[in-house]
């Protein structure tokens, strides 16, 4: 089905993938045995979901930092049914030697997906894994070939597929008509998250194993930075702003509309205004992906003030018939010509239904909702032995593209997209850069050798 195909699916076609109708809870009595790769602040918000909309017992938690794998190992036994603590690993490959996991969760830093991902999946588990699924092209090559040769589900944490209002619009207004022809679409996060400050070099702390942290990855000289949660200021352990949020608005519009490779991807940026921090991510970056009859546009500014403060985070559906505009907060659709919408939705929270999201620190109550839905899904999936709504070859073209996109800025030029044969069409300089290097002994994964 082409894209324009996709916009005129009828009513009677929408009924049949209604709201709601994928986040069905767990629908047998099997209990699974779970393990969680990077136990810092998404894997811990991840498995807890995951203990609230299945039965699981969490048999494994791995963390290269000993003080966050037994904080989340205590948190687990607090929640899941056996109240058992789970055994506490600092190197995944021992984890996975074990041969004893229904499904492991990825969340680690983005230096590490593929390695663990591929090794859950040769371990015989199914994986929840977080986004981008990489930090370059190759890997996430790997990562779709390893899935299935193994016959593994894998869900990629783009929880936007799953956040209900999504859904509800993408029923409500792109699957009716609405918008009618939709030729651009724009991307953005104004939010001021980049790192600013610039901390010196210092020792890793005493709990952390920063050779295992660091993996594939350059070494770099330790600093506050590096750990826990700003690793994101470095290119070399993620794809910075581009994969971190436009990875989630790109993707989301894609699924809205039913879009798959770019055609050609093109990308300025740099450091303009923060030019003091240690970070080395850009801090304001434009992103074309040209879809041939569509655009789809991302921009991330990290200081100043966003265009609409209402929608900081978001994506907007430009159609002849209407304007689509979407975030994490809210959809509202306007009818050509109107400045008024005429339909609009906004999260759903279920803070009475599940009371420790209240608690639970560094929770956003909307992200708790989605993630758990996500997780249903990802349950589901597995139980029918089907595709997750994010398979790992959604993920892959997202992430790719993003990584398309840094790749862009770095080299100066429009790349123009091969989707058949995997690869940059014309330009040998930026088909080297598909496959970073690796640090030795850890070797890059190859996908005809998975």
């Amino acid at each position: 089905m082409n894209r324009r195909d996709f916009l005129k699916t009828t009513a009677a076609t929408a009924a049949l993938t209604s709201l709601g109708a994928h986040v069905a809870g767990a629908a047998d009595s099997k209990t699974y045995r779970v393990g969680l790769i990077g136990a810092g602040w998404f894997g811990k918000l991840d498995m807890c979901r995951l203990i609230q909309v299945a039965p699981v017992e969490v048999v494994s938690v791995c963390d290269t930092d000993k003080i966050m794998a037994d904080r989340a190992a205590d948190l687990f036994a607090s929640r899941h049914a056996s109240h058992r603590k789970p055994r506490v690993y600092g190197d995944f490959r021992e984890m996975l030697k074990e041969k004893d996991l229904d499904i492991v969760l990825i969340g680690t830093p983005d230096h590490w997906h593929a390695l663990a991902m591929i090794a859950a999946v040769q371990a015989g588990a199914d994986v929840y894994c977080q986004k981008p699924i990489s930090v370059d092209v190759v890997e996430g090559q790997a990562m779709v070939a390893a899935a299935r040769k193994y016959n593994r589900v894998v869900q990629v944490g783009t929880q936007r597929r799953s956040t209900r209002h999504y859904q509800e619009a993408r029923q409500r207004v792109v699957q009716a008509g609405l918008l009618g022809n939709v030729d651009f679409v724009e991307t953005c996060c104004y939010w001021h998250m980049r790192a600013t400050g610039n901390p010196p070099d210092s020792p890793p702390p005493p709990n952390l194993d920063y050779e295992m942290w660091t993996g594939p990855a350059p070494m770099r000289p330790f600093c506050a930075l590096t750990h826990p949660r700003n690793w994101r200021a470095f290119m070399e352990y993620g794809n910075g702003i581009v994969g971190d949020m436009c990875i989630h608005m790109y993707d989301a519009a894609r699924w809205l509309l039913g879009a798959g490779w770019p055609k050609s991807v093109s990308s300025a940026g740099g450091i303009y205004a923060n030019k003091a921090s240690r970070a080395n991510i850009t801090d304001t970056q434009t992103v074309t992906f040209d879809h041939g009859d569509m655009q789809m546009v991302w921009t991330h500014r990290s200081w100043g003030d966003a265009p609409d403060p209402r929608y900081q985070w978001a994506s907007i559906l430009y159609g002849d018939k209407g304007t689509l505009k979407i975030s994490y907060e809210r959809y509202e659709f306007f009818p050509a010509g109107k400045s008024e919408p005429t339909l609009h939705g906004q999260p759903v929270y279920e803070l009475e239904k599940y009371p420790e999201d209240k608690t639970e620190p560094d929770l956003a109550a909307d992200a708790a909702v989605a993630v758990r839905d996500h997780m249903r899904d990802f349950v589901r999936a597995i139980q029918n032995r089907s595709k997750p709504i994010a398979d790992i070859k959604e993920g892959y073209i997202s992430t790719a593209s993003a990584i398309l996109g840094n790749m862009s800025m770095k080299l100066g030029r429009t790349l123009h997209w091969d989707a058949q044969k995997q690869d940059v069409i014309g330009d040998a300089e930026a088909s080297q850069m598909l496959r970073r290097p690796y640090r030795a002994p850890w070797v890059h994964p190859d996908p005809d050798e998975v």
